[in-house]
Formats: C-alpha cells, sequence, structure tokens
C-alpha cells in the first residue's frame, strides 16, 4: 500500500491523503482547502481523476480538511463521503455559505476583469455541487467498526471540535491511523481526545508541535482582563472560525455573564450569516460537550446563550454595527484572510479604543498572521490601514492540543510504529518528530506531494530525516532566513547571485527527500 501526502505537508492547510491500495484500489483521508501562502493551489487539478477514487473519509468539518470535497464531485467524484453524523449537518452549512462567498468574490473580481478584458473567474464549485456532495455523505457513529471490500476503518472521537474524528484503519494487512485535529485534554466545550494504541503507522498533526499552551483557568483571566479593559471605551473584535471557536467564545460569555462580570447592556454581535444555523448543531448535540458544559447547563444555564447577543445575517445589519460605539463582535474568518471581520477590521483597525482578540492559529500569509506578528501597517479590503488598535493573541482556547499534550496521545503507540508528522508549519513538524524520537520512536516529516510504500517499513525506518545534527542544521539554516527577512538585503548581483544558489541547493535538498 501506498500514501501521498497531498496537503497538510510542512504546512497546516489543504489536508488531503491519497491511499493506494495493493489491488489497486484508491480512497481519501480529507480533502480540505488551502488558506495564507498556498491559497493558489486550491485552483490546481487534483493529481488524480476523481472518478476513480473509491470512497472518503472525513476527519472533521473545518474548511481546511473538507472545503475541496465539492470541487471533487464536481470533477467526476461519485463514491461515499464517510463521517460522523455532527459532521455531517457541519459540512453542509459550511459548503454552502462557501459558494456564498466564492460567488460574491467572483463578481467582484469579474468586474474588474471585464474592464481590463482579463477572463472572467469561475469559482471553484458551485451549489449543484454542493448539494450532489450532501448526496454521498454516509453517516458513521463513534467507534463502529465499517468493513467495505478489504478496508475497515473506526471513527475515534478526537475532541476538536463537534463531531471530530481520529481514523483508525485496517487495510492490506496494515493498521494505519489518522489523527486528524487532536484536541487538548482539557478543551472547555469538548471531551477529551479518545485514547488509541497499536498501529502500524500514525498520521499525526503538529499545529502547536512546538510550543505548549498555557492553563485554562490563566487563559480566561487573559482573556477577561482583555475584554473588561476595551468595552468601556470601544470595540472588542473577536476575528473567529464560526464552527467550534465561535461557541467556545459565546460560552465563556455566558461564564461571565452568570458571574456578574458583564454589563447588563453590553452588545455583542454575532456576524456571520451562517452562525445561527452553525451554534444550533451545537446546542442539538449538547451530549457531545464536556463535563464542564454539562455541570453548568444543570445549574440551569445555557452556554450558548448570552443575553445581549444577537446574530447578524444581512449584510445591512452588519455595517449597521459601524455605528455602536462599544460592542464585542465575533466575526470569521478566523485568520482575517476573508469573511466579514475583514470590514470590521478596515472600520476599526487604526482607533486606539479597539481591541483585536486573536483566539485561533494564524497561519502563514494570512492577514491575522501579519496583525499577530505586530506589522504597523496592513492592507485591508484593497486600503491600507495603520494598527493602531490593542492586540492580543490568546492561544488556550485553542482546539488544538498542545506539544506535551500530542505527546502523552502518541505515548499510545509502541517503539514499532512509525509516525508521520503533518498539519504543522514546518519548524512545527521538525520539532514534533525530534521529540518523538527522542521518546525512542520512529518519526519522518514528509514533503509536499511525496509517496511512501508502506510495505517496506525497513526501508522508511532507515529514512528518518531527523537526526541530532541534522536537526540542529535546520534551525541553523531558519535562524539566517529570518534574521534576512528582518534586517532586509541591499540587492546588489553578487547578493542576488548568492540567494539564486542557496535557492538551487535547497531545490536539491528538497528532490532528494522526495
Amino acid at each position: 500500500m501506498k500514501i501521498t501526502f497531498l496537503g497538510a505537508a510542512r504546512e497546516v492547510t489543504g489536508s488531503m491523503y491519497m491511499l493506494e491500495r495493493n489491488d489497486g484500489g484508491i480512497f481519501l483521508v480529507d480533502c480540505g482547502m488551502f488558506q495564507g501562502r498556498s491559497e493558489h493551489s486550491n485552483e490546481e487539478n487534483f493529481p488524480f481523476e476523481a472518478k476513480e477514487v473509491d470512497f472518503l473519509i472525513l476527519t472533521h468539518a473545518h474548511l481546511d480538511h473538507s472545503g475541496r470535497i465539492p470541487k471533487l464531485v464536481k470533477d467526476g467524484f461519485s463514491g461515499k463521503l464517510y463521517m460522523t453524523y455532527p459532521t455531517s449537518e457541519l459540512v453542509k452549512v459550511l459548503w454552502k455559505d462557501t459558494v456564498k462567498l466564492m460567488g460574491e468574490e467572483a463578481e467582484w473580481k469579474n468586474r474588474k476583469n471585464r474592464r481590463s478584458g482579463k477572463p472572467e473567474v469561475v469559482p471553484l464549485f458551485d451549489m449543484d455541487d454542493v448539494e450532489r456532495a450532501a448526496s454521498l455523505i454516509e453517516v458513521v457513529p463513534y467507534d463502529e467498526m465499517v468493513e467495505l471490500n478489504g478496508v475497515n476503518f473506526r471513527l475515534r472521537d478526537a475532541g476538536h471540535i463537534l463531531g471530530s474524528s481520529s481514523v483508525e484503519l485496517w487495510v492490506d494487512g496494515l493498521k494505519m491511523v489518522f489523527s486528524g485535529d487532536v484536541g487538548p485534554q482539557r478543551n472547555g466545550i469538548e471531551g477529551a481526545p479518545a485514547f488509541i494504541t497499536d498501529a502500524d503507522y500514525v498520521v499525526v498533526e503538529s499545529t502547536y508541535g512546538d510550543r505548549l499552551h498555557k492553563g485554562l483557568d490563566e487563559t480566561r483571566r487573559e482573556f477577561r482582563d482583555a475584554i473588561l479593559s476595551t468595552i468601556k471605551r470601544g470595540k472588542v473584535l473577536i476575528p473567529s472560525f464560526v464552527v467550534d471557536r465561535a461557541q467556545r467564545i459565546i460560552y465563556e460569555f455566558s461564564l461571565m455573564k452568570s458571574e456578574g462580570l458583564l454589563p447588563h447592556n453590553l452588545q455583542i454581535f454575532f456576524d456571520s450569516p451562517m452562525g445561527k444555523a452553525v451554534t444550533e448543531i451545537y446546542k442539538e448535540h449538547k451530549d457531545l460537550l464536556s463535563g464542564e458544559v454539562l455541570e453548568f447547563m444543570s445549574k440551569g444555564h445555557d452556554p450558548f446563550d448570552v443575553k445581549g447577543l444577537s446574530y447578524v445575517s444581512s449584510v445591512e445589519e452588519s455595517k449597521r454595527i459601524n455605528d455602536v460605539e462599544s460592542a464585542i463582535v465575533i466575526a470569521g474568518s478566523g485568520m482575517c484572510n476573508g469573511g466579514r471581520i475583514v470590514h470590521h477590521l478596515k472600520h476599526n483597525l487604526w482607533k486606539d479604543t479597539t481591541s483585536v482578540i486573536f483566539v485561533g492559529y494564524q497561519a502563514v500569509g494570512t492577514l491575522g498572521r501579519k496583525i499577530v506578528e505586530g506589522a504597523e501597517r496592513v492592507r485591508v479590503a484593497g486600503e491600507d490601514v495603520k494598527v493602531a488598535a490593542h492586540i492580543y493573541t490568546i492561544n488556550g482556547f485553542s482546539a488544538h492540543a498542545d506539544r506535551d499534550e500530542l505527546l502523552k496521545w502518541v505515548s499510545g503507540f509502541g517503539n514499532d510504529t512509525v509516525f508521520f508528522v503533518t498539519h504543522g508549519e514546518e519548524k512545527s513538524s521538525l520539532s514534533l518528530a525530534k521529540a518523538i524520537m527522542d521518546a525512542g520512536k520512529s518519526a519522518v516529516v514528509p514533503v509536499p506531494g511525496q509517496t511512501v510504500e508502506l510495505d517496506r517499513k525497513e526501508d522508511i525506518e532507515k529514512s528518518v530525516e531527523l537526526l541530532e545534527g541534522r536537526g540542529q542544521i535546520l534551525d541553523d539554516i531558519q535562524s539566517k532566513l529570518d534574521y534576512i527577512k528582518k534586517h532586509g538585503i541591499a540587492y546588489s548581483a553578487d547578493v542576488e547571485a548568492l540567494l539564486k544558489s542557496v535557492d538551487v541547493l535547497l531545490d536539491a535538498v528538497r528532490e532528494r527527500l522526495m
């Protein structure tokens, strides 16, 4: 059997893994959108014939895992899409909203293209593709074995978002596990991830593979201080993924309200056309939420209903928020690379009475990443905007496990298991792989497009790339690149020639690793 890493290899987004069975059958785990610096890759053709894919297993609803499934269907896929019931409800909402956003963006671009004589832009997929994709969904309960002509699999609770799963897979005499996105041990609204043991191979995420989160109590204190110090003087903007992170923030406000910490007349806007629909799905599946949430509910509180909370659907309602001087605004997208948060940043980022609280991961190349890294000016909706707002980064609310929690999850597997470390920026993936190896296990960090023969385990173990000295070399190279980026380069002819030589050498190293 072979596995090809078609996304989320040395980056966080675009999750997609293609597995080729010994009998020639093909299936996928995830089919997500790229975001940030690799967003252009969404336009590229799949490196396989979509009609030849037998089925797809989806780990969870987030668009970086599910977003290109309608495109897959558009290109000819007609097999089953296997996922949990909550995931099936969430992806339908997300896909429909994506069609709307892509349509609006295409319309805006085409008005400019028609004036300049350029060809028109066509969205990745349309509502017909979404409807056809939805018709292919096959719901699978947690922990139930599914048998598919020589492929057996089971979905386990990953504790990341509602309906998220890790995948246990048996095929061609091997057991393989896909972690999906693993949640923290203490998540706030989701339960802890299932503890899985035994596998020949594990594909494990590494979003926070090189860092630790602060504890939940400390995170809550930071969040509350940021909120309470701002609402007296201006707006609080919270860029948020509409699925899970927004519901988590609403729950935090519900806790604060129950403790009498929020003014009774405070306005909270959840500015998203799909915000109410997603929150209703969370309410429908309260039995899957954490013990903390269930205990809060037992005292008569609703975790997702706060006095003063308004769901904003129309563009006109969204624009009217500009006239409100003091309020909390939750809006997508979480990385500020689209959605209504861009509109609010344009109107408020330049004000020193504003606070922007980032509560989720910001991928390289996104507007959110530029802001959290301290940019003094940023490009927002076609305009240069000064960053005068107070910026807070609070990662303790993350729905991803940190380094130590990932290592705890990994510890359930034996020393003969080989780990493929994915779904993280290169530095994070390499760091987690090194920590796994320090624990006496084997770890590989695949490069984009790499294919691995899983039947030749000895060869894979020999190819493990992270030796102590090599890891130090990579750290040294990264440090020098960071210095050059920070301090700028005098582009003389000899400097440019040297940089081109470095580029060629790095390409040669990359080729050797593939």
